[in-house]
């Protein structure tokens, strides 16, 4: 039978082929550090197994939810963001819709808005699924480029300049898968000030790591310095990441109504409801409790992004580096390494062939940058226990000094 050439056109995603290079390095006895996580290596807080446990014994747990989620859980979703964000939704028409993950939810919304050749602006480094779930729906993802000196933060006059009559949408991850920083409360305000001369343009804000800042400044949004652009703003948020909680598959978006209910109507022709367990366990759980669970997560994150500098300090190069503050990635650019210029071209990328050859030789996984829109870039979760996180690192630093 012949696929379709929708599928065919698809990407597979880029961590299923490291993950098969890591199984067959650990088949063969040899220790790999995995740094390709996009999860915590932890259990979800003992309050929510506890709050999941209790709503077994219930049959609603195991029948349909309405197609949109269970009513009290996406008012206490937006209440949640009203009360995180210190914004109000009161004078707004703004819904909620509850789905099968963030990614999902992203699905569905683009599903809801885009026709074969709306264009969907994405700022590098971009989450990989971005450009896939934008070319399924018929639309074309245009790149604006940012830069490691920059912090990643993207210029937002190259914003402007892609802009054009069939612009849709843009998508704003802040903070941000790969980078692992949050754009600064300035770019933010200006960003702000640059949406309201463009009164056609929807603005995706992807807040799925929001709550994980373990440096000060905490994130902020544009939204919050000109409440009138929730009017177009879709959020788009769950629990895999701040309830740590990757395989509960619950995410939602907030946006107008008229965006909700016609996401819904996506919804209830392929996956309808999402999980009614983890639905009521989360009606009944106090989401404040979350603060108190990721203070020793966050105490590692910080110790882990503190290696990595202390890292590029000892080996003398400031210029690769720098500062992380969110989530939970570090996104290592070769371009700038002592190792690339001796057997590696900028015009070329080679990501797939640097991280291929860290693995065989150091034993350090990671995820190859291009997939994120960052050429001769990789991935690097900083997720790992202190004591192996380091023992990598140090592997890692041999490499890129030239030694390895």
């Amino acid at each position: 039978m012949e696929l379709s050439s929708r599928v065919e056109a698809a990407k597979a995603s880029i961590t299923l082929k490291v993950n098969e290079q890591i199984n067959e390095i650990t088949q063969s006895g040899k220790h790999v550090y995995n740094m390709t996580m996009g999860q915590l290596d932890f259990k979800p807080s003992s309050d929510f197994v506890a709050s999941i446990s209790k709503q077994l014994n219930f049959l609603k747990s195991y029948q349909y939810s309405p197609i949109a989620g269970m009513v009290d859980l996406r008012k206490k979703f937006m209440s949640y963001v009203e009360e995180k964000r210190r914004v109000s939704f009161s004078e707004t028409n703004l819904g909620c819709i509850i789905s099968n993950g963030s990614k999902h939810s992203l699905y569905n919304f683009f599903g809801a808005i885009l026709n074969p050749g709306d264009e969907v602006i994405i700022l590098t480094p971009y989450w990989v699924s971005y450009p896939e779930i934008i070319k399924f729906w018929g639309g074309v993802p245009v790149v604006v480029k940012s830069h490691a000196f920059d912090a990643y933060t993207p210029p937002i006059d190259e914003i402007e300049k892609a802009i054009t009559s069939k612009t849709k949408a843009i998508i704003i991850n802040s903070p941000n898968n790969p980078a692992g920083i949050h754009y600064p409360d300035t770019w933010m305000k200006d960003f702000a000030k640059f949406l309201k001369g463009q009164e056609n343009l929807c603005v995706v804000s992807d807040e799925l790591y929001a709550e994980l800042c373990y440096f000060d400044p905490k994130p902020t949004y544009f939204y919050q310095y000109d409440q009138t652009l929730l009017e177009r703003t879709v959020i788009i948020n769950g629990i895999s990441k701040s309830f740590a909680s990757t395989g509960l598959r619950i995410g939602f978006c907030i946006a107008d109504s008229k965006i909700t209910k016609a996401m819904a109507k996506i919804q209830s022709q392929t996956t309808s409801g999402p999980n009614s367990l983890i639905q009521r366990a989360l009606i009944d759980f106090d989401f404040n409790l979350i603060n108190n669970y990721f203070d020793p997560v966050k105490e590692q994150l910080r110790e882990c992004a503190q290696i990595i500098r202390m890292a590029f300090r000892d080996a003398n190069l400031p210029h690769c580096y720098y500062q992380t503050n969110s989530g939970f990635y570090y996104l290592l650019d070769f371009s700038r390494m002592p190792f690339f210029k001796e057997g590696y071209n900028e015009a070329t990328d080679s990501s797939y062939e640097i991280v291929a050859d860290i693995l065989e030789k150091t034993g350090v996984a990671l995820v190859p940058g291009s997939s994120f829109g960052y050429p001769n870039s990789a991935r690097m979760s900083i997720t790992l226990e202190v004591a192996p996180f380091k023992e990598a690192i140090s592997k890692l630093m041999t490499y890129i000094m030239g030694k390895a």
